[in-house]
């Protein structure tokens, strides 16, 4: 194999690893965080893979948006919002961070209005 087979090998290696991978990551506590390192929240609402949370909702709790060409793959799914947009969803659950953590590994929503946000969890 020549320079030039060995490169495209490893470009074509780099790139499907690129999109085997899963939107988010495991944090401490076995939280799930988006690739900032910020929690992700579901939301008791959302029900039949449908996002309950538009609006100032989304405002609050900005969606995990996906790319139009985003797979699911393995426990996450992608949904389609009411505005047509793609969002994550972790085992049928449509997932969220909140604008009131600040930094990575805060988790401030959790069991927020009444416990209907809560941290995802694998």
């Amino acid at each position: 194999m020549n320079t030039t087979s060995l490169v495209g090998a490893a470009l074509l290696a780099l790139s499907v690893t690129a999109f085997a991978q899963a939107p988010a990551m495991k944090g401490a506590g076995g939280v799930m965080t988006d690739a900032k390192g910020m929690t992700l929240y579901t939301f008791d609402k959302d029900a039949g893979g449908k996002s309950a949370c538009n609006g100032q909702c989304a405002t609050n709790w900005p969606p995990l948006m996906a790319g139009a060409d985003a797979k699911a793959s393995g426990d996450w799914s992608v949904i389609t919002r009411d505005d047509g947009a793609k969002q994550w969803a972790y085992k049928g659950k449509p997932v969220y961070t909140w604008v009131k953590d600040t930094k990575p590994g805060d988790m401030t929503g959790d069991g927020f209005a009444n416990g209907a946000w809560h941290a995802v969890k694998n």
